[in-house]
C-alpha cells in the first residue's frame, strides 16, 4: 500500500491502469475510493495511469488535529510528494471541490508540474461560507454536518451523512477552518488547457462559469440538475467531457 512522506506525515495514494499520468484529488469528507465507487476509475484506467490520492485528513492518509497542517501550500506539497514518489514531472490534474481548491494551489506553487487542469465545482474567489466551521472541534457530528450544509447551501442526504460520520471529524474540522481567501489573481497564470464543470443546482455554478470565461484555453460544462455532492456521483455525465478533453490534449 503506497504512501508518500510529506512534512513528516504520510499521504496515501493508489495507482491503476497505464498511459499518460492523471492525478485525481477528491473533495472534502471524501477519499480516493470515491472515484472507484462512482465509476470513474474503472473507465479512466483503461486509457491513463490513474493516481488517486487521499488528501491529508482523509482516507488512509494521516489525520492531524492541527489547523496549521492543512494550509493550501501544504496540500500542494502533499500532491507534489506523491508525484515525486512516482517520479512524475508533469501531470494531468483532476480535482473536485477541495481537490479543485488544491488545483489552484498547484497553479500558485507548482504551475510547471501541470500539463492540464480539470476542476469540478471549484472557483478561485473568496469563500467566507467556510466560517461556519469556526469554533467547531468535530466532536459533535450533528453540528459538523449542519456547518457543512451551510457551506454547500444544500441538504445532505442520509446516505452521505453516514459516509461523513465515518471520517475523523476532529481532523476535518481542523482542516475546514483554513481560510478560503481569494486567488483570482491566479487566473492570468492559468495558460494550460483547462476543463471546468459544475452542476447547475450547485451554489458555486455561476462563479465557476464566470472564472472559466476569463481563461484563454478553458471550457465549461454545466451538469443539469446536479448538486454539489452529485457532481462526483454522476460519472456518466462527467466522464464524456473529461475523456474528450484528455484525448484532445494527447493529440496536441
Amino acid at each position: 500500500m503506497p504512501f508518500a512522506p510529506s512534512a513528516g506525515r504520510r499521504i496515501h495514494y493508489e495507482v491503476s491502469g497505464a498511459g499518460p499520468d492523471l492525478l485525481l484529488h477528491h473533495g472534502f469528507t471524501s477519499s480516493s475510493q470515491a472515484w472507484r465507487f462512482f465509476g470513474f476509475t474503472e473507465v479512466l484506467q483503461q486509457h491513463y495511469r490513474v493516481i488517486a490520492i487521499d488528501a491529508l485528513g482523509h482516507g488512509l492518509s494521516d489525520k492531524p488535529h492541527d489547523t496549521d497542517a492543512y494550509t493550501l501550500q501544504q496540500r500542494t506539497e502533499d500532491v507534489l510528494a506523491v508525484l515525486d514518489d512516482l517520479d512524475i514531472n508533469q501531470v494531468n490534474y483532476c480535482g473536485y471541490s477541495l481537490g479543485g481548491w488544491v488545483g489552484y494551489g498547484m497553479v500558485r506553487h507548482a504551475r510547471h508540474r501541470l500539463q492540464s487542469l480539470i476542476l469540478g465545482a471549484a472557483h478561485p474567489y473568496a469563500d467566507p461560507s467556510w466560517d461556519a466551521f469556526k469554533g467547531l472541534d468535530g466532536t459533535d457530528p450533528v453540528t459538523f454536518i449542519t456547518a457543512f450544509e451551510s457551506v454547500l447551501n444544500e441538504r445532505i442526504s442520509a446516505e452521505v451523512k453516514m459516509m461523513i460520520r465515518a471520517n475523523d471529524l476532529r481532523a476535518l474540522a481542523s482542516a475546514a477552518q483554513q481560510p478560503r481567501a481569494s486567488m483570482e489573481e491566479l487566473l492570468p497564470l492559468i495558460d494550460m488547457p483547462c476543463l471546468m464543470f459544475c452542476g447547475d443546482a450547485d451554489a458555486r455554478h455561476a462563479a465557476v462559469k464566470r472564472c472559466t470565461e476569463l481563461l484563454p484555453r478553458a471550457s465549461f460544462v454545466s451538469l443539469p440538475g446536479v448538486t454539489h455532492f452529485g457532481g462526483l456521483m454522476q460519472s456518466k455525465l462527467v466522464l464524456p467531457p473529461v475523456l474528450d478533453f484528455l484525448a484532445a490534449q494527447a493529440k496536441g
